[in-house]
Order: structure tokens, then C-alpha cells, then sequence
């Protein structure tokens, strides 16, 4: 199991450093001096790329690179920009030593803005890469072990040495456990209480430059990925140059296309098909000429799930505010319960639990409903979460603008406000919820759906398009605000949060929330799923399809 150690250390690490950055906004807002918009702004662009580069490298790693070497790449990326982020810090480098925004010179800019991409190239990578290579590793640990067995041995002596093994891997699984529990602790209890930033962000550093170290050392035992095979989101590039090659050419007839594996040609976006049309015998050898009639379909599939994917960014705008301006709220709000003070990031810990009780809501769903139909109800329900999420957010932020004004903090944005921090943690709970629910069940819509080719990237398209509604929640700040400031109105949104009026932008997205919803439900009556997940049936190429209404709708113009 030293293989299990050595890249485990890697998620260990990663641990530490998501508590690390989970409260940038409050450095940002504290030391940086930036409004909270600026900075809200700043983290949602960074998670959202992020996030959507998580599906950049999973082409990387199957067209190129495999994951280790992604792992080692993103690993020295991330090592090296949570390194400059602790030495952007002003005790480090910086002109004056203290956390003020005099003492944040142009070097510290620099290198800030150097890291946060570092650490988001270091983050997708792992996101790739990790789990399915240490997957990878331990089982052939466990084979090579089989292999060594004595086949000379009696079968009590195998049967003895099988429960060795299991008991060996269990140790280890229980261990691996214990020390992700400890990092949470530390990352969510103990690292707060680290005043200096420099600390903050430094030991997490220390911590990923150790982890990397160790996954390095062991180069020479770990066994040899298997070659890069290709993406297939390679195949649907294909298919789109195809196309564009012979548009000029009428459509044929299914039957005078290229179908090597028999595959069905559908009546929607049959100008696609013309990526299938044989041409002349010189031309037909090249891949990016010539596609087959299943790999056009695959294609097609993905098209028609757009319409689905564009009602998720409204998730992903909703899921922004968790770390952002619900972190703002907390960060001047009354943190004692009795004696002890509440940390910032112990919220984390709160919407992780949530998250993940919710997630089994999908299993429950999955008993309820009938499978094809679990995924969107899970969905829709996500959509609901989101909707009561922004209106108690709202509800909240009322209150906290009233104890603000009741006690005169309005132009005193430093000062403490008198009322618990726990005010917030129903938003955060709903908030988890609706993360949990909305990744599962996106994953599960995307996995019963998609072609069979694209479901290794269920999860990175996932996390992909929440991710480009983390980013357009920054134009949804900038369009709300200018809305707001018509008719020489004030802007909603403030230098300081206790002269904004979240509590409206919050009202907006409940609605905006709404209408998503009603949005959703609608495209969702009108597709067609398959029977059973497990089941290819003879639903188009595999995959869901719109109802006949929506085909001739889809109809290219060509």
C-alpha cells in the first residue's frame, strides 16, 4: 500500500489548501481593501476556469498526456502557486509588513495574479487525475500480489493469506480515513485560528511541496498507465470539420452514408450527416474527412442536450454567492457561541455535510421514481432548493441590514455587528443541499443520456457547467447593478456591504431561480429519455432525444 500512501498524501494536501482558499474573499475585502464586489468578482472568474479547466485537461490526459504526468504537472503548478500566494502576502516581500492595503505593492500583485492560475491549473489537474490513478495503483498492488501467491500452496494457506490481504487493505482504508478527518480538523478549526496570512497560505504550501515530494519519490514502482487512446471530444471536432468540408454537399440519403457499425441516422440536424458522406476514394481515408454515422450521432446527442445545459448555469450562479458574499456576511457578523469563537471556515464543514446527506437523496429518488425520470426530478428539485436558498438569504440580510442601521454601523463597515453568526447557517445548509442534489443528479441525467463515449467526462461537463455560471454570476452583478442605478437610483451594490442591498440581488436570483425552473420543466416534458439506463433500446444512437415537435424544430437551415 506505499503506493496508496505516496498519492493519497496529493488529496491530503489538496484538503488543506481548499480551506486555505475557501476565505480569499475576506483577504481580499480585509487586506486588499477591494469592494466586495471586486473581490467576489475576482473569485467566482478564478473558480469558474477552474472548474471549466477540469475538461480541457481530461482531453489532455487521454489524448496525450495520461495521468501521470498530468498529476506531476499539476502538482509542481500547484506547489508553486501556493508558494507565491504566501509570498504575496506583505510580511514576505511587500514594502511595509503590515495586512493594510499601503503595504500591497505592484510585486505583490504579480504575484498573486501569477498564483491563482497556478493553483487552478494544480486543482483541475487533480480533479482529473487523482483518484483514477491511485484506482489505478492499488489494484495492480492487489494483482501483483495475487500473482506472487504460491500455486503450490493448499487452499487454507490461500484463503489465509486472502484474509491477510483484505485485512492489510482495510487497515489502510481506515488510516487514509483518519488522517482525512484530522485534516479536516485542521483545515477547518485549527488553520483559522493562524493569524498571519502569510502562515495561512504558507503551510498548506509547506504541505503540497511535501505531498508532491513523496508522490515523486515513488516514480520507479508505480505501474505504467496505458497509452493515450484519444478523446472522443476529439470525434465530435472531427465531426464539425467534416461538416464544414463538405457543406456544399446536398444531403443524402442514409443509406449512401458511411456506417460501419450499422448505427440508425436520425431525421434532427440532418445536416450534420453530410460529415458522413462518402467522398472520393482518395479522401476517404482521412479521419477528419470522412466520419461514420455513429460518431455523427454521438455528436448529435451532445447538441441536443444544450438546451438542458443552459438551465444549470443558473445553478451555478446561485452556487457562487456560498463563498463570496455569504463569506462577507459572516466576516464582521458576531462569531461566539458561549466562550469559544467560530471560525469562518467551520461553514465549509457545515456545507460539505449538507452536500452530502443530500446527495443520497438521489438514491432515494432512484427508489421512487423510474430511473430515466430520477435524474430530472432530482433536478428540478436542486432548482426548488436554490429558489427557498435565495429568498432566506434575503430574508437574513434584511435583518442584518436592520441591526446595522438600528445600531449606526452604516458607515462603520469594520465594526462588529451584534447578531450571530448563526443567522447564516441556514442559507449554507441550503445552500449544500443544493449542490449536492444538482451534482448527482446532473451526473446522473448526463450518464443515462449522453453517448456512451462522453460518460468519462460526466463529471468534469458537470462541474464544467456550474462552473460557467460561477463566471456569469460576475455579469449578473454588473447587469443587476446598472439596473438598479437607472433613474439616478443608488447601485445595489456598494463599497461596503452594509451600505449594498444584497437583500434585493438576492430577491433577484430567487426569481431569476423561478423562471429557470419553469424554464427547465418545460424542455424537460418535452424530452424524450431513455427507457433504462442499462438499456440502449432504440432510442437515437444511445442517447436521449427531443420529442418530434423539437426535432423539426432542430432542422439545420442547410
Amino acid at each position: 500500500m506505499a503506493s496508496f500512501v505516496r498519492i493519497s498524501a496529493l488529496l491530503w494536501a489538496d484538503l488543506l489548501a481548499a480551506f486555505a482558499m475557501y476565505v480569499m474573499v475576506n483577504y481580499l475585502i480585509n487586506v486588499w481593501n477591494l469592494n466586495t464586489t471586486h473581490a467576489a468578482g475576482i473569485i467566482n472568474i478564478w473558480n469558474g476556469m477552474t472548474a471549466v479547466l477540469a475538461i480541457v485537461f481530461a482531453f489532455f490526459v487521454d489524448a496525450f498526456m495520461g495521468d501521470f504526468y498530468m498529476l506531476l504537472l499539476s502538482s509542481i503548478a500547484y506547489t508553486i502557486g501556493l508558494g507565491l500566494l504566501s509570498m504575496s502576502t506583505p510580511p514576505v516581500l511587500g514594502p511595509c509588513s503590515e495586512y493594510k492595503e499601503k503595504c500591497i505593492g505592484h510585486t505583490q500583485k504579480v504575484l498573486f495574479f501569477t498564483a491563482l492560475p497556478l493553483i487552478g491549473v494544480g486543482m483541475a489537474g487533480h480533479v482529473v487525475s487523482l483518484l483514477p490513478f491511485l484506482d489505478l495503483q492499488t489494484k495492480n498492488e492487489n494483482e501483483d500480489k495475487d500473482n506472487d501467491k504460491d500455486k503450490d500452496k493448499d487452499k487454507d494457506n490461500n484463503r489465509n493469506n486472502g484474509e491477510d490481504k483484505d485485512g492489510n487493505k482495510i487497515f489502510w482504508q481506515i488510516a487514509g480515513l483518519l488522517i482525512v478527518v484530522v485534516v479536516l480538523i485542521a483545515g477547518g478549526i485549527v488553520l483559522p485560528y493562524i493569524k498571519p496570512w502569510s502562515l495561512r497560505f504558507g503551510i498548506p504550501a509547506i504541505c503540497t511541496l511535501v505531498a508532491t515530494l513523496l508522490f515523486v519519490s515513488g516514480y520507479s514502482v508505480y505501474k505504467p498507465c496505458k497509452p493515450p487512446e484519444g478523446s472522443p471530444l476529439t470525434v465530435t471536432l472531427r465531426v464539425f470539420v467534416a461538416f464544414a468540408r463538405k457543406i456544399s454537399q446536398p444531403v443524402r440519403d442514409p443509406k449512401e452514408l458511411y456506417n460501419d457499425e450499422d448505427a440508425r441516422s436520425t431525421s434532427s440536424l440532418r445536416c450534420l450527416d453530410k460529415a458522413a458522406i462518402k467522398l472520393p476514394e482518395e479522401q476517404q481515408s482521412k479521419s477528419w474527412t470522412l466520419c461514420s454515422v455513429r460518431e455523427v450521432e454521438d455528436t448529435k446527442i451532445g447538441i441536443r442536450l444544450v438546451p438542458m445545459w443552459l438551465t444549470f448555469i443558473v445553478i451555478g450562479i446561485v452556487l457562487s454567492i456560498g463563498n463570496t458574499y455569504f463569506l462577507e456576511q459572516a466576516n464582521r457578523m458576531d462569531r461566539k457561541l458561549g466562550k469559544i469563537k467560530i471560525t469562518i471556515p467551520i461553514f465549509l464543514l457545515f456545507f460539505q455535510f449538507s452536500s452530502g446527506v443530500s446527495a443520497y437523496f438521489y438514491s432515494i429518488l432512484t427508489m421512487c421514481f423510474n430511473k430515466k425520470y430520477a435524474p430530472p426530478v432530482g433536478i428540478a428539485t436542486s432548482m426548488v432548493l436554490a429558489v427557498l436558498c435565495c429568498i432566506t438569504a434575503a430574508k437574513v440580510e434584511t435583518r442584518r441590514l436592520h441591526v446595522i442601521r438600528d445600531h449606526g454601523l452604516l458607515d462603520k463597515p469594520d465594526e462588529k455587528i451584534p447578531m450571530s453568526i448563526f443567522w447564516l447557517l441556514p442559507q449554507f445548509m441550503l445552500l449544500g443541499a443544493v449542490d449536492g442534489i444538482a451534482n448527482t443528479s446532473i451526473t446522473g441525467f448526463f450518464k443515462h443520456q449522453a453517448p456512451e463515449s462522453m460518460r468519462k467526462y460526466l463529471t468534469y461537463f458537470t462541474k464544467g457547467v456550474l462552473g460557467l455560471g460561477t463566471m456569469a454570476s460576475v455579469l449578473s452583478v454588473y447587469v443587476v447593478g446598472k439596473v438598479s442605478e437607472r433613474n439616478q437610483r443608488r447601485n445595489w451594490f456598494q463599497a461596503s456591504l452594509n451600505q449594498s442591498r444584497l437583500d434585493r440581488y438576492y430577491w433577484t436570483l430567487a426569481g431569476l431561480s423561478a423562471v429557470n425552473l419553469i424554464f427547465y420543466i418545460v424542455i424537460a416534458v418535452f424530452y424524450k429519455y431513455k427507457e433504462s439506463p442499462d438499456d440502449d433500446g432504440d432510442d437515437e444512437a444511445g442517447g436521449g432525444n427531443m420529442d418530434e415537435g423539437f426535432q423539426d424544430n432542430a432542422k439545420c437551415c442547410c
